[in-house]
């Protein structure tokens, strides 16, 4: 299937239910238990219930703490997982980790310096030869052009470990469901995360939701039920939350099986470091195949992903000790202080859940719960992460009264197809990843069909041992292609074979870990915003699969282009700030950039009047040119009385030839741009308002907020 059928491959329909009360078997059985207890407390109706503990839920909790909206969380583990998984953090999503009280600082301080991990690189062994190796840093990825900050190399864990501190300093409480603290009996309150809970049921009113969750108490299985206004699933690829309630995903499975093996070395680190760093090492040889994926050279952290092909092979084919047989093979070489450290199979797959809002839109999906992607270009957790950006202003706004609970249902409208979009560029992405071993013999659609004929064909018939000494040997036969007979510019097969590796190499179409245009430029073409006109809304772009630079864009729907402004201001100091910094991250505000005419005031006043009867917090920034003198100029206070929630701000250009900030937008200093909370563009006007201000401004905010009078 292509690119854009795979696209046109989601298009089906939503279903409502406004009731939902569904248990799966497993609480049955659990209600049989003799010495298991539910407890019917009654516990006050929490605002939010989070079901998952990963980056995603504990980012959701920090948005919604800092805009005064109170929640839990539910683990059903009980503890946070230390195997490393994502560990690449795109553009996007450090800026969202900008506003979140210094967390984006302590990413930057604590990853490993960028020149260890810009490079991808293939070789016959870490010790071999190096077939190739591609740089994924360009120059301007550090000039702060396009973003304030950069992307990151930082694993999962070390991430949660942060953001579990930052909900600390925020009043949160870690609760173990065997420990003193645990929360059996009292009413939740809000800023508690529950490690080791599981929702196993949900039932739905109009009024709340209703989770039933389990755990264990002195050895005993317990439940209690917790209500909530809204609960939102951010637990994973299997979300439970998911299953009960019966929303289906709709893609490709089964991509690819691996095991991930979770090891220390702190010799091979040494090694890797000095002699040629990177952050991942595709390694083919006669013995074996792997990726090894680098997670810290300097701590020797590392996890390496290995083709698995069950039934013929299990979990017991991949111990420790033949784990490090393995290793020592993709090395080149035996390590004396190798330690595994956790061995995982895992399914690679390629889905986008059917909805991501159920009911009367009290129950969300949230990250891998409402897509997952193959790991190629790190799109999971960034997506999901932008997820928990998206949706947190808009439950604060519906538990503030501010907007109605469509404005719930916006999260999906703007999210689904993003997420399809970034579906489908990963996969792109992991066939690219294929065209190299494809390249030197190896292609793994071939492996992938033979499997498939064993499993399901003739060879389906033969014994169990057979089948594997089969698979084995058209493996065995397969890798014989890397010997270094073939893999030699002296055997005209060789020779061809690297040339065409070079040219992949050469013209980015092997695997690539940076997208700028899809991780800066995602635009969201209907939801809470104001499209430019009532035209029909285009069709989605179709992925390139290739790195494409980001040119900064102002339409409704894209994010606010980055800018350097210097806030002006009678201290003798000014200071200077991205434009991004103009929007708020600990309150719901949305924010109006005009340029200091008389029109655009007037707009502004007719804002701020709009905003004041919906309830709703508005901050105007007046954006003069660069190189007005600061000391004479006259400011907005009389413009804007009585009005105080303003700023005067004026450009910092880069250069003499940079462009002006309205042309940079492409629309004139008359025009006027309103963002939300999420620093997503919700309305622009490309030059003067026509007509009367104040109805204009009604038409926005209506609009946006989905009614047509405030509450």
């Amino acid at each position: 299937m292509g690119v854009s059928g795979f696209i046109r491959g989601f298009n089906f329909l939503h279903r409502t239910k406004p009731r939902i009360r569904v248990y799966p078997s497993e609480y049955i059985q659990r209600k049989a238990f003799s010495d298991s207890k539910i407890l019917n407390s009654n516990d006050s109706v929490l605002p939010v219930l989070i079901v998952g503990a990963g980056p995603v839920g504990l980012v959701l909790s920090i948005l919604l703490t800092k805009f005064g909206v109170k929640c839990t969380v539910l683990e059903k583990n009980k503890g946070f997982s230390k195997h490393p998984q994502a560990h690449f953090i795109n553009n996007r999503t450090m800026e969202v980790f900008r506003k979140l009280d210094g967390l984006a600082e302590e990413i930057q301080r604590s990853q490993p310096p960028v020149d260890l991990w810009r490079k991808f690189i293939y070789c016959t062994s870490l010790t071999g030869s190096v077939l190739g190796s591609v740089d994924h840093m360009h120059p301007q990825d550090f000039e702060k052009v396009v973003s304030p900050i950069s992307v990151a190399h930082f694993s999962q864990y070390k991430l949660t470990r942060l953001l579990v501190k930052l909900l600390e300093n925020l009043g949160f409480h870690i609760c173990a469901s065997e420990g003193p603290e645990g929360l059996d009996h009292g009413p939740l309150r809000g800023r508690e995360i529950l490690m080791g809970h599981e929702c196993v049921s949900i039932d739905m009113t109009d009024q709340c939701v209703t989770a039933t969750v389990s755990f264990s108490k002195e050895g005993k299985s317990m439940m209690r039920k917790i209500q909530s206004k809204i609960l939102v699933g951010a637990d994973g690829a299997g979300s439970t939350v998911r299953k009960l309630l019966g929303i289906d995903l709709k893609g490709e499975k089964d991509l690819q099986k691996l095991v991930s093996v979770h090891f220390l070395s702190k010799g091979l680190g040494g090694y890797l470091l000095n002699e040629r760093p990177g952050m991942l090492f595709f390694i083919f040889n006669t013995e074996a195949i792997g990726v090894l994926v680098a997670h810290d050279l300097k701590q020797g952290e590392f996890i390496l992903q290995i083709p698995f092909y069950p039934p013929q092979q299990n979990l017991e084919d991949f111990s420790p000790e033949i784990c490090k047989k393995l290793i020592f093979k993709l090395v080149g070489q035996e390590l004396s202080d190798i330690d595994v450290i956790d061995i995982k199979p895992w399914v690679m797959h390629a889905e986008v859940a059917e909805r991501f809002v159920s009911g009367n839109n009290q129950i969300i999906l949230s990250g891998d719960a409402a897509h997952r992607f193959p790991p190629a270009g790190g799109f999971g957790m960034n997506t999901g992460i932008q997820d928990a950006h998206n949706l947190a202003w808009k439950i604060a706004s519906l538990l503030k009264g501010v907007a109605p609970s469509s404005i719930l249902a916006t999260y999906e409208t703007e999210r689904k197809p993003i997420a399809i979009f970034n579906t489908a560029l990963s996969v792109q992405n992991f066939r690219a990843a294929m065209a190299v071993p494809a390249t030197l013999g190896l292609d793994p659609t071939v492996a992938n069909s033979v499997h498939r004929i064993i499993n399901k064909g003739v060879g389906s018939i033969l014994p169990s041992g057979m089948q594997k000494a089969i698979l084995d040997g058209i493996f065995s036969i397969g890798r014989s292609q890397l010997s270094e007979f073939i893999l030699n510019e002296n055997n005209p097969l060789g020779l061809s074979r690297l040339a065409k590796l070079r040219h992949i190499f050469e013209e980015g179409k092997s695997l690539q870990l940076q997208f700028p245009t899809e991780d800066l430029g995602f635009r969201y073409l209907e939801g809470a915003l104001v499209p430019d006109s009532k035209d029909t809304v285009p069709s989605p772009e179709v992925p390139t699969g290739r790195r494409r630079d980001y040119v900064p864009c102002a339409d409704p729907g894209s994010r606010l282009p980055h800018m350097n402004v210097r806030v002006l201001s009678n201290f003798p100091s000014e200071e200077t700030i991205s434009s991004l910094d103009l929007v708020s991250g600990d309150k719901v505000e949305f924010l109006l950039i005009i340029a200091p005419v008389e029109e655009s005031y007037n707009l502004a006043q007719a804002a701020f009047k709009v905003a004041k009867e919906y309830k709703l917090s508005t901050k105007v920034c007046v954006l003069w040119p660069a190189g007005i003198d600061t000391g004479v100029h006259p400011g907005s206070k009389a413009k804007l009385a009585p009005w105080k929630n303003y700023k005067d701000v004026m450009e910092v250009k880069r250069s003499s030839d940079s462009l002006s900030w309205w042309r940079t937008c492409q629309i004139t200093e008359q025009g006027a741009i309103l963002v939300r909370p999420d620093e997503h563009i919700a309305w622009r006007s490309k030059s003067s308002v026509v007509g009367d201000p104040y109805s204009k401004m009604k038409m926005v905010f209506s609009t946006i907020l989905g009614m047509s009078q405030p509450i």
